[in-house]
């Protein structure tokens, strides 16, 4: 019986965005506002984000080219498509790769009034929905115009249908946002809302990490995708491009 699932699925963070330096800075200075002009949906990698994804461009590139990506999917994102565009100009492509396709799935957690606010900020101009969300959790909390981790959830059960109809047994890379990582190991692993809050509460995915999937064809009747690895980021580290772990810039309590 066919397997339903890529045979490989790499879902890496985007490289460090403008945003993210800009969202350090404002937390830095007590800023309750994170200073970043235009949409959050135009923002750009930083200098060290495309030498991250450079980086990690180089580590795919070392690998046989049947053991790297064939097919991309990117969130729509500037910072996502930035960065598969590097990791295919520095060779992570396998030959014959289509160029990478932006999924508006994919795309970074919606913040709604909470744009651009720092923890501070959020405290400071929206203490009613600071409270909702201690008393609901991330979660479950959708601030006004925006999402919850749930509705995040919903958009990526789609997705998911999408790559095992059209890519299963394929490898397969993923380029998007934090949440999005963490929300697909919910999704992939069939967590509960503890379980995949405790992972985040462990460490921020890391700009530039892989999480990887490879195909356990025994586990089911059509397979089943198995953890390889989280938040690795040896590729950067053995390039020399520093790692960093900022949440994304749009608000720092995600």
């Amino acid at each position: 019986m066919a397997a339903r699932w890529p045979e490989r699925l790499w879902i890496v963070r985007h490289g460090e965005s403008a945003g993210n330096v800009a969202r350090d800075l404002a937390r830095a200075t007590g800023l309750g506002r994170i200073d970043i002009a235009g949409r959050d949906v135009d923002v750009p990698l930083s200098k060290l984000g495309e030498e991250q994804a450079c980086a990690l461009g180089h580590w795919f590139a070392a690998q046989p080219d049947g053991d790297r990506p064939e097919a991309v999917l990117t969130s729509p994102y500037l910072r996502a498509r930035a960065t598969a565009d590097i990791i295919r100009d520095c060779g992570g492509f396998c030959a014959g790769a289509h160029r990478p396709t932006p999924d508006e799935r994919l795309r970074e957690k919606e913040f709604g009034v909470l744009d651009r606010l720092t923890t501070s900020g959020i405290r400071e101009l929206h203490p009613d929905q600071a409270e909702f969300r201690r008393l609901l959790g991330k979660f479950y909390h959708r601030p006004p115009g925006g999402e919850s981790w749930c509705d995040v959830i919903l958009r990526l059960r789609s997705a998911l249908d999408t790559l095992s109809l059209h890519y299963a047994e394929r490898r397969v890379l993923i380029v998007s946002h934090q949440v999005v990582v963490l929300c697909l190991r919910y999704l992939l692993e069939c967590m509960t809302e503890a379980e995949i809050l405790a992972v985040d509460e462990v460490a921020d995915v890391a700009n530039c990490s892989v999480t990887e999937y490879r195909l356990d064809r025994g586990a089911a009747p059509n397979g089943e995708l198995k953890l390889a690895r989280y938040n690795f980021v040896a590729p950067l580290e053995r390039a020399g491009a520093a790692v960093t772990t900022e949440p994304d810039a749009a608000v720092a309590a995600r």
